[in-house]
């Protein structure tokens, strides 16, 4: 069985970071900083996005040619200021890594996922990780689901795509294989759900999820 895991809101609690570095942004050009609730439900479909619709948000020139690459700065900066896994993940993928293959598929850059994952020791539990600016695209396209399932030898039935948003919701249903979502993350909607998804309250949940799936 294949597990991939979704990054931010799913495996780190990242939200104060990605917000202190999208309103470092703002300030700089002259906005007024955004509340961290508002920053944390830009987040998801990359940082190219995040960074249009923070900017937005703040009634500001959301142009990227000079923004995007300031921001990846600006967060690089606070990676680690705040972010951390959430209660009981190392637990759960130790528990999980004993009988499954475990990996990692995120719209964040490559760069700033491999420092999360090696700073948090939560590296030595993935046999893949892929980041956002791979050559398969970003979520909801699947193609990076689908990469991963070919280097790991397993079909849709064998797949469960662990997440907390409607994105990797979408990307689930696009690749044909199951979701687990998470409730403690940065947030779903319900309204899209159709009763066949995997519910987890806390990480904790997620290994007796998989036995009944």
């Amino acid at each position: 069985m294949l597990l991939v895991f979704d990054l931010d809101g799913t495996l780190v609690d990242s939200r104060r970071d990605l917000a202190d570095s999208a309103n470092a942004l703002i300030v700089e050009r002259g906005g007024r900083a955004l509340p961290i609730g508002a920053i944390t439900a830009m987040v998801g479909e990359g940082a190219a996005l995040l960074v249009r619709r923070a900017l937005t948000a703040a009634g500001l020139d959301p142009e990227l040619e000079t923004a995007l690459p300031r921001f990846l700065d600006l967060y690089d900066e606070r990676l680690l200021a705040h972010t951390v896994p959430y209660a009981g993940t190392t637990e759960m993928l130790s528990s999980l890594a004993a009988c499954a293959t475990l990996a990692v598929l995120t719209n964040k850059p490559q760069r700033h996922t491999d420092r999360l994952l090696d700073a948090l020791a939560l590296r030595q539990y993935f046999d893949d990780v892929m980041g956002g600016d791979s050559p398969h695209g970003r979520k909801p396209d699947p193609a990076g689901l689908r990469h991963l399932m070919s280097g790991a030898g397993v079909n849709e039935a064998n797949t469960v795509l662990v997440g907390d948003s409607a994105i990797d919701l979408r990307t689930a249903r696009a690749a044909g294989v199951r979701i687990c979502l998470v409730r403690y993350g940065f947030g779903f909607p319900e309204a899209e759900l159709d009763g066949t998804e995997l519910i987890a309250g806390q990480a904790s949940d997620i290994p007796a999820l998989m036995k009944t799936r």
